[in-house]
C-alpha cells in the first residue's frame, strides 16, 4: 500500500470513526439547513471547512502554531454548539448570498480550530515519517471524503425525514439542531479548561 492510500484511508477513518463524533456533530449541523439540491454550496461550504482545518493541520505540523489541547477540546464543541444555534434563528426557506459568505468564512475558521483536534492525533502518525508533505496532503483528502460521506447520509436521511414521513423541514432542523446544542453543551461542561 502506498504513502498516499495508507494516510487517505486514515482520514477517512478519522472522521467516520464515532470516536469523533464531535466532528461528526458539527458537519451535520452545519449541513442540516440544506437540501439535496443545494449539493453545490453543501460541497462548498465543507470545502471551506476542509480549508480550515488543512491549514492549521499544516500551521501545527510543523510547529508554527498551535493552542493548548486542552483549550481545542473546549472549542471544539463551542463551535459545534454556535453552529446549531445559528441553525435555530435561520430561515428554512432559502438561504441569501451574504448568508452563505458569513457561513462559508465561519466553517473556515471552525475548521482551524477543529485541524488543531486533528493535528495531535495526525502529529502521532508521522512521528516516524521522513517527508510529511504526502501524508498530509493524503490525510486531508481522506477527511474531505469522510466529510461528503457524511454529508451525504445526513441528506439522504434528511430527505426521507421530510419527504416520505412528512415531517417539516423546519421541525427537522430544529431536532437535528436542538440535539446538537444539548451535546455540545454537556461537551463544553465536560471540557470546560479553566
Amino acid at each position: 500500500m502506498s504513502i498516499f492510500q495508507l494516510y487517505l484511508n486514515l482520514g477517512i477513518q478519522h472522521i467516520d470513526d464515532l470516536r469523533s463524533y464531535d466532528h461528526i456533530l458539527f458537519i451535520t449541523c452545519l449541513c442540516a439547513v440544506y437540501l439535496v439540491k443545494q449539493w453545490k454550496q453543501i460541497l462548498i461550504l465543507i470545502t471551506a471547512f476542509t480549508i480550515g482545518h488543512t491549514t492549521s493541520l499544516i500551521l501545527s505540523t510543523f510547529k508554527i502554531f498551535s493552542i493548548p489541547i486542552n483549550l481545542v477540546e473546549f472549542l471544539i464543541p463551542l463551535t459545534v454548539f454556535i453552529t446549531a444555534f445559528w441553525n435555530l434563528f435561520s430561515k428554512q426557506d432559502g438561504v441569501n448570498l451574504r448568508t452563505h459568505w458569513v457561513k462559508y468564512f465561519t466553517a473556515i475558521i471552525f475548521g482551524l480550530i477543529h485541524g488543531m483536534g486533528f493535528s495531535n492525533y495526525l502529529q502521532t502518525l508521522l512521528g516516524s515519517e521522513n517527508n510529511i508533505l504526502m501524508p498530509l496532503l493524503s490525510f486531508n483528502v481522506g477527511i474531505e471524503i469522510g466529510q461528503i460521506l457524511i454529508v451525504s447520509i445526513i441528506l439522504f436521511i434528511s430527505y426521507i425525514i421530510t419527504s416520505w414521513f412528512k415531517v417539516a423541514r423546519r421541525d427537522w432542523v430544529f431536532i437535528f439542531s436542538g440535539a446538537g446544542l444539548g451535546v455540545s453543551l454537556t461537551l463544553m461542561i465536560d471540557r470546560f479548561p479553566w
